[in-house]
């Protein structure tokens, strides 16, 4: 299993994994899938003794982590760092004409990662963005997002993080329930898309 005694696992991404934290309490994990984690392998795991934390925050886009990646990640010091971040470089396009070209993406991303495995003696998880075809406007953004997906995968295996290959999940669970079970407008989760989340992560590191 990816996690040991005494890691420090921390969540880094935009509002999936903020997901109703209190910014003002730095141990809040939110309601999300980070919390479902979290719940899951100390029920599991007592023995190990691992804290999680969650830096995510509601809209960011690969330039926002960026911003704040010393205080929210390096200074934090995690042993496990897990980041699911790219839906908003892709949202921004649609809805406020702001593009984030694949090249952009792929170099902020890396950027992120070099910068963490530089400062760190960190393990990576990193968790594909994704979308469902709720409304079905979200079809248009395959092709932006696709390509993004494909730097995801691309730089997990150059930095050899563990995948969790969230677009192709969330799209196989559709054929079992409509899309909109899973996640109301296309990228937001509902609660069972946060189970799908959560236990897509426990499995992709080995603790279930």
């Amino acid at each position: 299993m990816l996690l040991n005694n005494n890691d420090v696992v921390l969540f880094q991404g935009d509002s999936i994994t903020d997901w109703g934290r209190n910014r003002e309490d730095g141990a809040s994990l939110g309601v999300g899938y980070s919390l479902m984690v979290a719940s899951r392998v100390g029920h599991l795991y007592p023995e190990k003794n691992i804290t999680f934390l969650n830096r995510g925050i509601g809209g960011n886009r690969t330039i926002d982590l960026q911003k704040r990646w010393d205080k929210d990640c390096l200074e934090l010091k995690p042993n496990v760092l897990s980041i699911m971040i790219g839906i908003n470089d892709t949202w921004r396009r649609f809805d406020n004409n702001e593009n984030t070209p694949v090249e952009q993406y792929e170099a902020r991303y890396r950027d992120l990662l070099q910068r963490a495995t530089d400062k760190l003696d960190v393990k990576l998880v990193m968790m594909e963005p994704f979308v469902l075809p709720v409304p079905e406007d979200r079809k248009l953004w395959r092709a932006d997002l696709d390509p993004k997906i494909h730097v995801v995968r691309e730089l997990a295996r150059e930095f050899g993080a563990v995948l969790v290959p969230l677009d192709g999940l969330f799209a196989e669970a559709s054929t079992k329930a409509d899309p909109a079970f899973w996640t109301p407008d296309g990228v937001h989760p509902s609660p069972a898309g946060h189970g799908l989340i959560a236990e897509a992560w426990l499995k992709a590191v080995g603790a279930i």
